[in-house]
């Protein structure tokens, strides 16, 4: 895995961009040429423990990180992927100092202030992606066991808004809650054919 080390870089990835609730949440990571951050990778590839053990130790080291929600409100209003670059701008933004470029995972830039390249499977390439991908899950995690405690009735704790079986169960048993992404076709059909129809 490399840095990529021409001057400052960020390294930006997302997490959640699949599920039926729930925000979309973003990360940007500068990381400094000597971290320590052993088992670093792609989050997909780490345990949950694993990953709650590297967060803290990014955020330590890292000279500068961001994360940033984008809600179920943009994300109807605009669509996925346009909520997903509005958040990878905001990430960005906020990050102090300000990177002379910015890794993105995938195939998509959003439009910065300073140069961006995209690398596709860059979570599992790029140290400072990869720990931005570890920060996206585990923000955007620990979010949705909280919004389990408001909506305890769909199991977000289990499968953090994504389209499980028990979840798809639920909500076809319930109906959607404020949370659930109206303009996604599971959700959707919902709203047009409600529960009990």
């Amino acid at each position: 895995m490399h840095g990529c080390d021409r001057g400052r870089v960020a390294g930006v990835d997302e997490a959640g961009r699949g599920p039926l609730a729930g925000p979309v949440c973003v990360a940007a990571v500068i990381l400094p040429q000597d971290y320590d951050l052993p088992g670093l990778d792609d989050s997909k590839r780490l345990g949950a423990a694993k990953r709650e053990r590297l967060a803290p130790k990014i955020e330590e080291q890292a000279i500068a990180f961001a994360v940033e929600f984008v809600g179920v409100a943009e994300i109807d209003r605009f669509n996925i992927l346009q909520a997903t670059l509005l958040g990878m701008q905001r990430a960005v933004g906020r990050l102090h100092p300000y990177p002379d470029r910015a890794l993105i995972d995938g195939n998509r830039a959003p439009r910065l202030a300073c140069e961006a390249m995209t690398i596709i499977g860059g979570d599992g390439l790029v140290a400072s992606i990869s720990a931005a991908s570890v920060l996206a899950k585990v923000h955007r995690d620990r979010l949705m066991c909280q919004l389990h405690l408001e909506y305890p009735q769909y199991g977000f704790d289990r499968h953090k808004g994504y389209p499980s079986a028990y979840h798809l169960e639920r909500l076809n048993a319930l109906g959607p809650c404020p949370i659930h992404r109206k303009s996604f076709a599971p959700v959707r059909r919902l709203l047009v054919s409600p529960v009990g129809d």
